[in-house]
């Protein structure tokens, strides 16, 4: 059935919460995203559907859910 899972860095980008994959890699690595409540700095952890994403953006901190539907993920 597709693709199950997503790496951080990507869905970063997919979901428009950073433009490129370099401010997503800078975000991860200075603390600035959780998964799940949990913080980490590792931006290939794998995403699934369900999980949360929350990252410090310039107007504050963002959360969303994962949803790997064809619509959202162009692959």
């Amino acid at each position: 059935m597709g693709n199950d899972m997503i790496r951080l860095g990507q869905f970063l980008k997919f979901a428009n919460l950073v433009e490129t994959g370099g401010q997503g890699r800078e975000r991860i690595t200075a603390g600035g995203g959780r998964v799940n409540g949990e913080g980490g700095k590792r931006r290939g952890r794998q995403l699934h559907p369900g999980d949360t994403v929350t990252i410090e953006t310039d107007a504050g901190p963002v959360t969303e859910e994962v949803n790997l539907d064809p619509i959202d993920v162009p692959w």
